[in-house]
Order: structure tokens, then C-alpha cells, then sequence
């Protein structure tokens, strides 16, 4: 049984399939299966902050009021932030399983239901980290947005870290 699988042709092989039952299935109906060696691997994140706010994001370009996202401590403590700074209406911590998930209300303008953060950007990626010391400290939308930093003493802001001579890993700008 052969398939196509993007990048040429392959042969199906029975030893690396989990799921064996369903090329069976497909191959008695005649409806082209074609099982990947990434199917394996689906749990693996590369990137956890990325994914929290680009949830974030889809929730709020969806016009959603909640969303779950998986917990972490850098991410329980970046909800906290965004709280402190008015991002978001209320957040709460379940601690359901292994890791948990963090429930995040998110804050709209009662009038003309305009969502309070306008955007939010991944600066340090795991391909490329950057890193600022407390006098190049970044200034986001002239002072009016936050950076969020990850320093030695934790995460904060950038004006917290500005305050405290502390320089960090810019995790992303918020405004």
C-alpha cells in the first residue's frame, strides 16, 4: 500500500503505525490514509509562552469572554501582571491533572465592546533570546504599554525592573 505524504511517496509501514486498526479500515473502503511520523509527537511544545498568547489573541479576535489555557508558573505569573495592569477582568487558577489550567476572563469596554489589549508580541523566541540590561530597557508604545521581562528576582514589568536596576529576557510587549 502506498501514499502520498507531502514530500513524496512512502511506503506504509506497520511497525512505526500506532494505530493499525484504522489503515485497515482504509484500506477496505478504498479512502487514502496516510499516517504521520509527527502524530507522535503532538504533545511536544517548543514554544509554551507563544501558545499562551496567541490564545489570548484567538480569544479575543473570536470576541470570546474566557479562556482555558494550560498553566505553567511563568504563565500564572504573566496572568498576574496583565491583571495588575488592567489587561484582563479576572483570572483564576484550576488545579485539575498534572498542570493545571488557567482560566482568564477577558476585559471589554462595556459602550463599544473593545477589547483592552490592542496587542500582544512575542519578543524572545527559543531561536533567538534577546536579552536587555536595565539602561536599554524597552519603552512600548512611548510608555504607554508594558514589556514584560523575566529577571533574576522574577517577572515583572518593565518599569518595576527599570526601578529595581534589573535587567532580563523580554518575554513580550503588551499594550
Amino acid at each position: 500500500m502506498v501514499c502520498k505524504n507531502g514530500i513524496g511517496y512512502a511506503v506504509l509501514a506497520y511497525s512505526w503505525c500506532e494505530n493499525v486498526s484504522n489503515i485497515e479500515v482504509a484500506a477496505k473502503n478504498n479512502n487514502k490514509y496516510c499516517p504521520d511520523r509527527r502524530d507522535q509527537f503532538n504533545n511536544i511544545m517548543t514554544d509554551p509562552i507563544a501558545d499562551y498568547l496567541t490564545r489570548l489573541r484567538n480569544a479575543i479576535k473570536a470576541g470570546h469572554r474566557v479562556v482555558e489555557i494550560p498553566a505553567s508558573n511563568l504563565k500564572k505569573e504573566i496572568t498576574r501582571i496583565l491583571f495588575e495592569k488592567g489587561y484582563i477582568l479576572s483570572y483564576k487558577f484550576v488545579e485539575d491533572g498534572p498542570q493545571g489550567t488557567i482560566k482568564v476572563a477577558l476585559k471589554y469596554d462595556p459602550v463599544n465592546h473593545v477589547n483592552a489589549i490592542k496587542s500582544l508580541t512575542r519578543v524572545s523566541t527559543p531561536g533567538l533570546r534577546r536579552y536587555v540590561g536595565y539602561r536599554d530597557m524597552p519603552r512600548v508604545l512611548n510608555g504607554l504599554g508594558i514589556a514584560i521581562i523575566s529577571t533574576s528576582k522574577g517577572v515583572m514589568t518593565d518599569k518595576e525592573a527599570l526601578g529595581q536596576k534589573l535587567g532580563g529576557e523580554v518575554l513580550c510587549y503588551v499594550y
